[in-house]
């Protein structure tokens, strides 16, 4: 399963471009493009994401794939601090998928997934603090960035050692990536925007 994150990236090449273009973000920020908004999305997804990983470590039968969950729920933890912002009312929608996950190989899965969504986000966060010309702030979310980056790598090592039934790990994956870009779309469909003619 050791190539599961290329065949993703494959597989879902158009979702993925779209989620890492500058539309994502107006979406993810209810069209306020301004730093405050970037930031309170930001928290709210890190937020989640603390919250998420916590429960699977706590009820995680695999010690392994336990630790590796309060791992990111650390990480995310983190984030939400560098940030230092009061988060968005709203998560993202791929936490409701992400909850339904009870198995081992499923929860690893959509964690991987996760990781390259929000990548594609944070990159374009990275891309308006450049743009905003706010060196500091855009500084602060390479950070993000590098950190996601190294867990596509942490994630995908856990799928090669403790998963046992590819399918259900894909499926999750797919799952994941799929509500994100059904998000995207309803919500840029929600502000008058076609979101399908943008790349």
């Amino acid at each position: 399963m050791s190539d599961l994150l290329d065949t993703l990236r494959d597989d879902h090449e158009t979702p993925l471009s779209r989620l890492g273009s500058s539309k994502a973000l107006y979406a993810v920020t209810g069209g306020e493009m301004e730093g405050d908004a970037v930031r309170a999305a930001a928290a709210a997804e890190a937020d989640a994401a603390a919250e998420l990983f916590d429960w699977w470590a706590s009820d995680e039968p695999n010690d392994e794939a336990a630790a590796l969950f309060s791992d990111l729920a650390d990480t995310a933890r983190e984030h939400a601090d560098t940030v230092d912002f009061e988060p968005a009312e709203n998560a993202p929608n791929v936490y409701d998928v992400l909850s339904e996950f009870e198995s081992t190989d499923g929860r690893l899965g959509g964690a991987l997934a996760r990781a390259l969504v929000s990548l594609k986000t944070v990159e374009q966060m990275v891309g308006f603090f450049v743009g905003d010309a706010d060196p500091m702030t855009a500084s602060t979310f390479r950070t993000l960035k590098s950190d996601l980056n190294d867990q596509l790598d942490t994630i995908g090592d856990a799928i090669d050692n403790l998963a046992e039934d590819e399918a259900v790990t894909r499926e999750a994956a797919d799952a994941v990536i799929e509500a994100a870009y059904d998000e995207y779309v309803e919500t840029l469909e929600g502000m008058g925007i076609k979101p399908k003619n943008v790349c």
